[in-house]
């Protein structure tokens, strides 16, 4: 039971840590304004960029990354934590859990003929990487429906970076490399975070990664897409603006 307390302690703490309005707060902090009343109404670090500058838009889009890594350090770190507490166990059943979780994995199902101790951990293994679907999923829902804000917030797509690189560093850094040649081939940022999302999905796959971050790199990806459906209309319109244009109040870009 305190395991699961403690599970659903970390999700609450996610959502509220996506919560954190950062975009919002610097354009208070710096300008008095409501970020949300200018330029494109998005609270994430395009919009900052575009009407606070760049050394606010960098500052931004860094914390609102690490949002995403801090939420999926919080659930790596409580598995840690509650292992060392709970599960005690020598060197020879920590052994058996990780090839029970590794078969379980390749779809051979669970050892029934484990130990309690060594079952109870197991399943504290089984549920970890499902843990870090949720928390990571619940940061960027939180992020793009702040409960500080009325649940108005930015696209997501730097927190879902963040999420991304603290599950698979290799697959985070190639989504943002996606990103990096789209944004110099397009200029245009939310085609580059949409074709980052697609990315994401496929380097999930193609590096073999356990099925519940594959589903949550769905899962955050088409949100991700949906966030932008009005880009996705101007972008067909030819009239989604490129880096460095002006931007008409409320009209929505990323990130």
């Amino acid at each position: 039971m305190t395991a699961w307390l403690l599970v659903a302690l970390t999700l609450v703490i996610a959502y509220l840590l996506g919560s954190i309005p950062t975009g919002y707060l610097f354009g208070k902090w710096l300008k008095g304004i409501d970020i949300r009343q200018v330029g494109s109404g998005s609270t994430g670090a395009t919009n900052v960029l575009r009407t606070l500058g760049k050394k606010a838009g960098a500052t931004v889009l860094a914390i609102d990354v690490l949002k995403g890594v801090l939420a999926v350090c919080a659930v790596y770190g409580l598995y840690a934590w509650f292992s060392q507490t709970s599960c005690q166990l020598d060197g020879a059943s920590w052994q058996a859990i990780n090839e029970a979780t590794l078969a379980f994995n390749a779809g051979q199902g669970v050892n029934a003929t484990l130990p309690e101790p060594q079952m109870q951990c197991l399943k504290l293994s089984l549920a970890a990487p499902w843990v870090v679907v949720g928390a990571g999923l619940l940061t960027i829902l939180g992020h793009s429906k702040s409960i500080w804000l009325g649940f108005t917030g930015g696209k997501s797509v730097a927190t879902s970076l963040g999420v991304l690189l603290a599950m698979s560093p290799i697959i985070g850094l190639s989504a943002f490399g996606v990103f990096l040649i789209s944004i110099a081939l397009t200029r245009i940022v939310s085609i580059s975070s949409i074709a980052a999302a697609i990315g994401a999905m496929v380097l999930m796959v193609i590096f073999q990664q356990p099925i519940a971050y594959c589903l949550l790199a769905i899962a955050g990806g088409i949100y991700v897409i949906w966030r932008h459906r009005s880009n996705i209309q101007r972008l067909l319109a030819g009239t989604e603006p490129k880096i460095g244009q002006k931007v008409k109040d409320n009209t929505e870009t990323s990130v």
